[in-house]
């Protein structure tokens, strides 16, 4: 829909024209090229920044987040990495503290229980 400027400017356009020549044309000066300012276009222009700006905004909080998924799955992963390294040094704590496991590994260390005779057997072929 025209503006109410332009629909008037047309109506009085043939009138206006009569009367003049056209070797007397009037040129435009800095005080008319205001009032000719299209607003319409204006306001276009000034929503599509307005738009671009919240866009961006948007897209910003956007890649933080998935920057912070990805990070947050990563610590997850590392997570379970080390309950499943924690549960079997438990387990292998639980086994080293067992007596019988106490014992066979003295044993395979040479050591006797007090109260044995130990022994040593020298000059035994070698395998």
């Amino acid at each position: 829909m025209p503006s109410a400027r332009s629909s008037a400017a047309t109506r009085r356009a043939p009138a206006a024209r009569r009367g003049r020549t056209s070797s007397r044309r009037r040129t435009p000066t800095a005080s008319s090229s205001w009032a000719r300012v299209r607003w319409d276009r204006v306001g276009r222009t000034s929503l599509l920044i307005v738009l671009a700006v919240v866009a961006g905004l948007y897209f910003q909080h956007a890649i933080e987040y998935l920057t912070t998924r990805a990070q947050a799955h990563h610590q997850r992963a590392q997570v379970q990495r080390l309950a499943r390294a924690n549960a079997q040094l438990r387990a292998q704590q639980k086994s080293l503290n067992d007596p019988a496991t106490i014992k066979r590994d003295a044993r395979a260390l040479g050591m006797v229980q007090s109260g044995e005779r130990s022994y040593a057997v020298v000059g035994l072929p070698k395998h």
